[in-house]
């Protein structure tokens, strides 16, 4: 396969988990807000933060995180490369480079949920019921994904898409848990109140894991929701179980085994899985949950430029120290 259509069907997937990621955590934050008690005023800031976009937010929209501005940024904004547009645009385009090697489902899948945000972006009309639009837009992710599975060859390049669709859910779910203490709590004295708990709530649902928690372990506790999100090996968000499908897309891409590597992105990729496979919830407390999450987020930078360094990057040719004699 050429490097520029891995490189495609790699970006094609982690720009649409990118879309319904941020999807996801308005649509919780505004459901949060629904039960925030008396007083407590409504958090927006901290969803800028999770995108990782807070410098360009700051610079278009002059420090003000309200609702209007921050729905708008993540949403329509043409000028944020991460908002939910952008970034349908941007898959739109790498579908459309590949289009012999996607089904023609696919990309009228990609193709429709384009054209369903553009058309919304030009009413807006569709934020005054927002729960309505972000389900929308969650599903039609999920019908694309799920016509990627049914559609697509899984050979290579279903390979590159779920590699791609791994490292971004993985990196997303880091972000939201070490949000969550860092910005959305306003104060130590909340710690173990009703306020605490609704954030935690809102933590689960922003990772589609509220249901799936509860009926594991019932009440809201922080250690397991630690657990849960960031160890188990189960469930489809959790940072663990990312990086296992992430490895078995890479190896199988490379052929080669666990517990070797022929390049830097399985090299970087293997170190992290690893620690998490034997990590307890009690060490990453010992580390510090920001400390670890922070150090996580850095290694899946790592390894998602080892990909593109490994398999998308022209190498550099060394010039010839000698010419070639002619006879």
């Amino acid at each position: 396969m050429l490097s520029r259509v891995a490189e495609s069907i790699y970006w094609m997937a982690r720009y649409v988990e990118r879309v319904e990621n941020t999807a996801r955590i308005m649509d919780a934050n505004y459901h949060m807000i629904l039960d925030l008690p008396v007083g407590v005023g409504e958090q927006w800031e901290p969803l800028v933060v999770t995108s990782g976009d807070e410098e360009l937010f700051k610079k278009l929209y002059h420090d003000e995180f309200n609702r209007e501005n921050v729905v708008l940024f993540l949403t329509f904004d043409t000028r944020n490369p991460n908002s939910i547009l952008s970034c349908l645009q941007n898959a739109r385009e790498n579908a459309r480079s590949v289009r012999e090697w996607i089904s023609s489902e696919m990309w009228q899948q990609v193709n429709t949920f384009y054209l369903l945000v553009k058309e919304a972006s030009r009413e807006k009309a569709v934020l005054e019921l927002p729960h309505e639009f972000f389900v929308e837009i969650m599903m039609a992710s999920h019908h694309f994904v799920g016509l990627s599975e049914n559609t697509m060859t899984h050979g290579e390049g279903w390979e590159f898409a779920r590699l791609g669709r791994m490292l971004e859910r993985a990196d997303k779910t880091a972000r939201i848990i070490d949000v969550k203490y860092f910005i959305l709590l306003p104060s130590v004295d909340y710690i173990g109140m009703p306020y605490d708990h609704i954030l935690w709530g809102a933590l689960l649902r922003s990772a589609s894991a509220f249901e799936m928690y509860r009926k594991r372990y019932g009440q809201i506790v922080p250690d397991q929701i630690i657990e849960f999100l960031i160890l188990d090996n189960e469930f489809p968000r959790a940072i663990h179980h990312c990086l296992i499908a992430a490895e078995i897309a890479l190896r199988n891409i490379s052929g080669t085994v666990r517990g070797r590597f022929t390049n830097r992105a399985e090299k970087t990729l293997g170190r992290l899985l690893a620690d998490l496979d034997y990590i307890q919830v009690e060490e990453i407390k010992g580390i510090g949950l920001h400390e670890f999450l922070d150090n996580t987020q850095t290694q899946l930078n790592q390894i998602g430029a080892a990909v593109s360094e490994t398999f998308f990057s022209i190498p550099v040719v060394p010039a010839a120290t000698q010419s070639q004699s002619i006879e």
